[in-house]
């Protein structure tokens, strides 16, 4: 099979119109009153009556001729005689002449004669009841609603194009309709494609290589949210005559099909032959990161886009160019849009050539925020507004990784000739959403099952497990709020900068918890491993946590104690250990490993074993801390998560191995 190549990579502007060229404008459609709100008109609604359709009270009160209450006042009342009553929904059956008035109820025909409404506080009943004192003058139109004020028979009540909200749901029923003909739903089919997905809720064999069918869902989602109707389509594998098959068939029941994966250059992606063979292909690759490998063109007489595989780029190409298509077609308005300036917390470099779209979070600091340059020094915020207090940080773990999007707030748009973007950059973020709101508390550090049950007590944060080696690199650099750290109080104290030498980390120490480690082996002990020494003195394969890892440090540091021990080079030690190399980030991971019987022990937490069932053999205990940035220690979610370290004993107390700090 030949490989498809991308050469002339279109604009992000030329895609923007390869999009718009397509058509998606489904038929308009009748639907009732009930099912109307959300849908957007296709037809002009003009009034066929008057709203109200007569002369009626908007007050509870006495219906009188204006001119009999003329010059009257408090101390001087006007005396009607009372003939009758109207009320809301009966004819009346009074006539009101000079001198007299009538009880009235809001919303009852005004009686003929009548061509005010005195409202009944400003009255008082005589002793008989038989007439009525008037405190007040009131003029032609008080308190009367005349027929058609609302709306008059014959005039322009709604256009096409109004989105119908309960307002407008409101006056079509005053207007009598109980049906409207309103834009058609676009109809856009989904087909993710890959031999190696997997729909959620069936099972998944990761040795194979497969993974969770992610964009179908994600991409549906934003369909349904931009207006469309989305159809999900049987998971296409890498088969050309089946794949063929499945769009053709998509493009005949649909306005739009999107497909995900299958659209790069490699000689396994297929779907751009089919459209070749198939449709019309328009555009092939996009100057745009992530995202180039984009496809717009027709199957049938059907619009079609590809998306690419990998989460981030499928998401951030459907919310380019896609939604707004497909708005368009709903008859759906732009959404409001909200745009905030803030400074890079780091230097972010970006490739040459390319648009580059960049998931970025947003952390509010305080009015003596810093920022370092490029030379490792720092600058003082802008006295002139937010974009000096609120630091952009980029998320960006690859367009494989599904987390990257929810961890961001916004986008920075950064221009093909752009080389990088320097720390402290001011930039402009484009949200996701106008609700969007940076979090109140910004944390980074250590994977620990006591600070995640603090988190859930607390209003909006947002933590990133990086490992307390990176943790305290970024708390160095003035981004999170908080970092978490574990293992060794050398590892607690102090981070390594670039050029390896040690960078004391100034932080304020929030308070902490202490925390059991050691090995994670089977249930039952098969191998009956009772401590470090085993996995160097005999065949035991080992899964390790990565170099950030807190449990990593304590690790090294029983490592180097054994070594010193038995009188050899540490090096020795670690080279006797069957996988002292094979590191794997959660915590979780390596007593996984171990169950699935890939390993006969893994580095890992009492807590952990007693959770999934497995085995555990102690070697120790390491102290875990919650370091606040020293700029940071007033704010609301600094403050907050202080009081939740300080309360934590009832949350340790449901963990096994943990206990609070002495």
């Amino acid at each position: 099979m030949s490989r498809k190549e991308f050469r002339d990579l279109s604009t992000p502007a030329e895609a923007r119109e390869a999009v718009e060229s397509l058509d998606l404008t489904p038929d308009p459609e009748t639907v009732p009153l009930a099912e109307a709100r959300g849908r957007v008109l296709a037809e002009r609604v003009d009034a066929d009556l008057d709203v109200p359709g007569f002369d009626r009270a908007s007050m509870d009160g006495y219906a009188v001729r204006a001119r009999d209450t003329f010059g009257h006042d408090e101390t001087d009342p006007a005396t009607l005689d009372r003939v009758g009553a109207v009320h809301a929904g009966e004819e009346p059956s009074v006539t009101v002449e000079p001198g007299t008035c009538a009880e009235i109820s809001t919303g009852a025909v005004l009686p003929d004669g009548a061509d005010a409404v005195v409202i009944v506080e400003r009255t008082t009943e005589t002793a008989d009841g038989d007439r009525i004192e008037v405190r007040t003058s009131v003029a032609p139109g008080d308190s009367v609603m005349f027929a058609g004020a609302d709306i008059a028979a014959g005039a322009r009540a709604l256009g096409p194009g109004t989105e119908l909200t309960p307002r407008e749901i409101g006056l079509l029923s005053a207007l009598g309709r109980d049906a409207v003909e309103v834009r058609g739903t676009p109809v856009v089919g989904i087909v993710s494609t890959g031999d190696e997905l997997v729909r959620p809720g069936e099972e998944l064999h990761g040795e194979r290589g497969q993974i969770y069918d992610v964009n179908s869902y994600t991409v549906a989602a934003g369909v349904e949210e931009a207006g469309g109707d989305p159809r999900l389509y049987p998971h296409a594998g890498d088969d050309y005559e089946a794949m063929g098959d499945l769009l053709v068939e998509a493009s005949e029941e649909c306005d739009l099909v999107l497909s995900s994966g299958s659209t790069s250059a490699s000689a396994v992606d297929v779907v751009y032959r089919v459209i070749e063979e198939r449709g019309e292909l328009l555009l092939h690759g996009v100057s745009i990161k992530p995202g180039k490998p984009m496809l717009v063109g027709r199957v049938a007489e059907s619009a079609y886009v590809g998306l690419p595989g990998y989460p981030v780029s499928a998401l951030t190409i459907f919310r380019t160019f896609v939604a707004p298509a497909i708005r368009r077609a709903a008859g759906r308005p732009e959404p409001r849009t909200a745009t905030v300036e803030g400074r890079m917390a780091v230097r972010e470099r970006s490739d040459e050539g390319r648009t580059r779209l960049v998931p970025v979070g947003l952390v509010e600091g305080g009015p003596s925020e810093a920022v370092g340059d490029d030379d490792g020094a720092t600058g003082g915020a802008d006295a002139d507004g937010a974009a000096g207090n609120t630091l952009v940080y980029p998320v960006d773990k690859g367009s494989g990784a599904t987390t990257s999007l929810v961890e961001a707030d916004g986008v920075v748009t950064v221009d093909a000739d752009t080389e990088y973007l320097a720390a402290g950059e001011r930039v402009a973020v484009d949200l996701f959403s106008p609700d969007v709101r940076p979090p109140t508390l910004f944390g980074v550090g250590e994977d620990d099952p006591a600070f995640s049950r603090l988190l859930d007590g607390l209003d909006r944060p947002r933590y990133l497990a990086v490992g307390s080696r990176e943790g305290l690199r970024r708390l160095r650099e003035g981004v999170p709020d908080v970092a978490v750290t574990a293992g060794p109080d050398e590892r607690e104290s102090s981070a390594r900068s670039g050029d390896g030498t040690a960078a004391r980390v100034d932080a304020v120490d929030l308070g902490g918890w202490t925390r059991e480690w050691g090995l994670v082996v089977p249930a039952g002990n098969p191998r009956e491993v009772t401590g470090l020494a085993d996995l160097i003195d005999r065949d035991l394969r080992f899964v390790n946590r990565d170099a950030n890892s807190g449990l990593r440090a304590s690790l090294g540091e029983a490592v180097a104690t054994l070594a010193d021990e038995r009188g050899v080079d540490r090096r020795e030690v670690v080279g006797a250990m069957d996988g002292f190399d094979r590191s794997v980030r959660a915590h979780e991971s390596p007593a996984r490993r171990v169950l699935a019987g890939d390993a006969d022990a893994g580095l890992g937490l009492r807590v952990t074993a007693e959770r999934l069932g497995a085995g555990f053999v102690p070697l120790g205990e390491e102290a875990v801390r919650v370091r606040a940035n020293p700029d940071r220690t007033e704010k609301a979610g600094v403050a907050a998560l202080r009081r939740a370290v300080e309360g934590a004993d009832g949350v340790l107390d449901g963990l096994a191995g943990y206990e609070p700090l002495e």
